[in-house]
């Protein structure tokens, strides 16, 4: 991740990015003075897999190492949701760490009787049907075993409660749904979990500075005007739940802002020619770009992170999955942590 500190210089309210039009960087050459902090995580998307449907609905994932054999941590994972894209790139840095993907994973109707072949282990996907008694089986089986959740956001409330009534431990990585439920229900059943909206661990690291900034110097923006962009793949049907949590930053730092004017890009056309995103990474980044004014239009503020493919967050869930099964077996007294925990232990690989 790139740090840029642009020089104080000066910006009139009318022509910053063409009358405040967020989607024309061709208007920052007319950007004349403003204060401009900007974050960029251009990161790799990881190997290209290609995937196979057989007769017998086997979908083939071939994980070649380019190293020699990781050492076997004996954790065992189950990672539902793994016939998404998110979940085939958790599987595939879980298995290059060490870890042990289980025979069995969870998933929608339309996943129901897949078997997946990831480097060699099969996993077979069971739909909503029998979900309760395939998860308790395997975690019977597997005593150690930690979930990881890349679902779908209206699933959140339903699979954590199941995992809460089983009694297993899970790495919460999908966004949306109802959140104060979300805790509530893991606080109620005392079951160990971590639960972030961003699993990228430098992306947290930079939510971890903004928090500060708005515990330290409340109100240091106030009464400036607060515009906020995020593009991501056109799958992802929610608003960006790192927006979010930058935004209640800015808003504790005293900005001025409305939830409904978050623009979100998911057009493609658009993310390439106005947001900057790389063709080839159309259908796997989050950028965010944060842009504050001024009253009086002659200061402003940019802060961005931008990410291109799922590699970022697929380790960062692996280290979410190693921290939490040491908060188990140490019996840990606190049960729900969430990424900054994780970055704060300091032990990441």
């Amino acid at each position: 991740m790139a740090f840029v500190v642009k020089s104080p210089f000066c910006v009139s309210r009318t022509t910053w990015r063409g009358n405040n039009n967020m989607l024309n960087p061709s208007s920052d050459s007319r950007i004349v003075k403003s204060v401009g902090i900007r974050i960029n995580s251009r990161l790799p998307a990881g190997r290209d897999f290609s995937v196979k449907m057989s007769s017998a609905q086997v979908e083939s994932l071939q994980l070649v190492p380019t190293v020699a054999p990781p050492k076997d941590l004996g954790i065992p994972i189950m990672v539902n949701g793994c016939t998404g894209k998110m979940g085939r790139a958790v599987l595939e840095a879980a298995m290059a760490a060490g870890l042990n993907p289980v025979p069995v994973a969870l998933g929608g109707p339309n996943d129901s009787g897949k078997i997946l072949d990831f480097g060699g282990k099969q996993i077979e996907v069971h739909g909503p049907s029998d979900r309760e008694s395939v998860l308790s089986s395997a975690f019977s089986d597997y005593p150690n075993l930690i979930v990881v959740d890349y679902t779908l956001p209206a699933a959140v409330n339903d699979n954590a409660a199941l995992y809460c009534k089983v009694g297993v431990p899970f790495v919460m990585g999908t966004t949306g749904g109802d959140r104060e439920l979300l805790y509530k229900t893991v606080a109620d059943s005392n079951v160990y979990a971590v639960i972030s909206p961003q699993m990228g661990k430098q992306v947290v690291a930079f939510l971890a500075a903004m928090e500060i900034m708005a515990k330290q110097f409340p109100d240091a923006f106030s009464g400036y005007n607060l515009q906020v962009m995020e593009s991501h793949q056109a799958s992802k049907v929610d608003i960006s739940g790192t927006a979010k949590a930058v935004i209640t930053c800015f808003e504790d730092l005293g900005a001025s802002f409305e939830r409904d004017q978050i623009q979100l890009i998911r057009d493609p056309r658009m993310q390439i020619e106005m947001v900057g995103v790389p063709e080839e990474h159309l259908n796997g980044h989050a950028f965010h770009m944060y842009h504050l004014t001024s009253p009086d239009g002659s200061v402003s503020f940019e802060f961005q992170h931008n990410v291109c493919g799922r590699s970022i967050y697929a380790e960062g869930t692996v280290d979410a999955v190693l921290f939490l099964a040491k908060k188990v077996k140490s019996n840990s007294d606190k049960r729900i942590y969430d990424m900054i925990d994780v970055l704060r232990e300091g032990n990441m690989r």
